[in-house]
């Protein structure tokens, strides 16, 4: 029988005055103040023509100061007030900032915006020692962001969420003492509309738990449905799951350092230590690499990234490494270890099936491999739109039947069809993009060309052969319309030089007067 699923784990990190905290860390481009430094901060914004309070500090909050005041009521209520405009952008750009600074807890993290962050901790609390102390790191790492976290551990994202905002710092030994808490807790930590929490308070409906005593049915058809499921979110009574920023990796490798190191040398031998157990797990595995992304953990809250990419499944670690110097060399803004890093993650987050390469009898390696390898070399040295692989599309429209993609994204070319034997290619070499325009003489109005003249010269036309009529595609037109039918001939000037060109709309039945374009040339 399966083994039954571990309890899953929340971690909840909530920034009350996360907008006044950024402001105050140096590096967040804030405007200087104006005012008196002692004086009770807000910031503010414009709503609906008026000033309103958008974020405040921890002294204006002591002083009766609330989100969502009218600037002038705050005022008049604390004259001595300093002012300075709100900036959601930055604040989520800083929200961001520190969870990719909580990637080194839990490779699970969401943003709750404008003012929290939740780590999903199931199975990695044994790292630090049980999941009192992964939240004494949390929050004494998170203190050079900011002067005030709160935290809060649940069964539930939302069951930690609303012990962040209104019980933070407990720590419960039993789950069973947190659902007390939490069924302790105002309706406010639902997160519901405040019309319905003053509903619910005049009803005597004031705590979670004299919501839980209550019937599902009842207060669904008198509160609404959401304050239901909401509720069951809260107690775990039905599933719920946050969505990380970023997708769990198929593999994972960290190291973490007692002491942080400050030589981008020594972090790249880690790096190669991380990169010996990604090939070795994946030869086990009988897989290969798409995709590598090593991050260094600065001891001050930054990061760094360098990644690499390959065009076909990998696992040898000695190519990997060179992959990621040849990155790293390329990189305008190289690693800087600043004060040391205390950890290294690598992880790789596409894999896919890889059979043992086969050699050739005299002992070479196989070209293909010796190809993708080429490619993964330059496409790292030079960035990876830089070397790029044609790709043929299924239609008939000649300038859409090939698309130019990143080589490292295409596992390896897809067949082109090949010409008959002893018949010269029905698509030119060089096509031009656009077609350029010339002007035709012919015998008839729908007949082959008989002269054109094409960038001011005069062209006799000796040979032909066509027409090659290639409709559009109906089904990307409006109701009612289409596009215009082409004609192609593939024509021979006195010279002996071959062009292709095309006649855009049949004559009369779409146009009148149809248009004459050369699209490519024959070598």
């Amino acid at each position: 029988m399966p083994e039954p699923e571990a309890q899953r784990r929340y971690l909840a990190l909530f920034f009350p005055f996360l907008p006044v905290d950024r402001r105050a860390r140096p590096g967040c481009n804030a405007p200087d103040s104006a005012g008196d430094d002692s004086a009770p901060l807000v910031l503010v914004e414009k709503v609906r023509g008026a000033m309103r309070i958008a974020a405040i500090c921890p002294e204006a909050h002591a002083q009766g100061l609330t989100p969502g005041m009218m600037l002038a009521d705050a005022r008049a209520q604390v004259p001595q007030l300093g002012v300075e405009p709100h900036d959601p952008l930055a604040d989520l750009q800083w929200l961001e900032r520190l969870a990719d600074h909580c990637d080194r807890f839990t490779p699970l993290v969401a943003t709750d915006p404008p003012d929290m962050l939740v780590l999903d901790i199931t199975g990695c609390t044994h790292l630090f020692g049980g999941e009192a102390a992964l939240v004494a790191a949390a929050e004494d790492s998170l203190a050079r962001f900011s002067d005030h976290v709160r935290s809060g551990c649940g069964d539930t994202p939302e069951a930690a969420q609303a012990l962040a905002r209104f019980a933070p710092g407990l720590s419960f030994a039993r789950p069973e003492d947190g659902d007390v808490v939490l069924r302790r807790l105002p309706v406010a930590a639902l997160r519901i509309e405040e019309e319905v929490q003053t509903a619910l308070i005049r009803a005597g409906l004031k705590t979670i738990g004299d919501l839980a005593m209550r019937p599902s049915a009842p207060l669904a058809a008198r509160f609404g449905e959401d304050l239901v499921e909401r509720l069951d979110r809260l107690l775990g009574s039905a599933d719920s799951r946050i969505v990380p920023r970023r997708s769990p990796p198929a593999l994972r490798f960290e190291t973490r350092f007692a002491e942080p190191i400050a030589r981008t040398e020594a972090a790249m031998a880690a790096l190669a230590n991380l990169a010996g157990q990604a090939a070795e797990a994946l030869e086990q595995r009988g897989m290969g690499g798409r995709h590598f992304a090593a991050r260094f953990y600065r001891s001050d809250g930054r990061t760094f990234d360098l990644a690499a990419e390959t065009s076909l499944p990998m696992r040898d670690g000695e190519v990997l490494m060179r992959l990621l110097h040849e990155r790293l060399d390329a990189l305008s803004d190289p690693i800087d270890p600043g004060f040391g890093f205390d950890m290294i993650r690598l992880i790789v987050p596409r894999i896919e099936p890889m059979a043992p390469s086969q050699l050739q009898l005299e002992g070479g390696a196989v070209s293909e491999e010796a190809f993708a390898a080429l490619i993964d070399r330059l496409s790292s040295r030079l960035g990876r739109g830089a070397i790029r692989r044609f790709q043929p599309r299924d239609t008939h429209i000649p300038e859409q039947a090939a698309l130019t993609l990143p080589a490292v994204d295409l596992p390896a070319p897809e067949p082109w069809a090949a010409p008959q034997t002893g018949e010269p290619p029905s698509r030119p070499i060089h096509l031009f993009d656009p077609p350029q325009p010339i002007e035709v003489i012919a015998e008839v109005p729908d007949g082959p060309p008989h002269r054109f003249r094409w960038k001011r010269q005069q062209h006799h036309v000796v040979r032909f052969e066509g027409p090659e009529r290639i409709a559009a595609p109906w089904w990307k037109h409006a109701p009612g319309k289409s596009g215009l039918t082409r004609d192609y001939y593939r024509v021979e000037d006195a010279r002996g030089r071959r062009f292709w060109i095309f006649r855009h709309g049949l004559y009369d039945s779409e146009r009148p007067d149809p248009r004459w374009y050369v699209h490519g040339l024959f070598a």
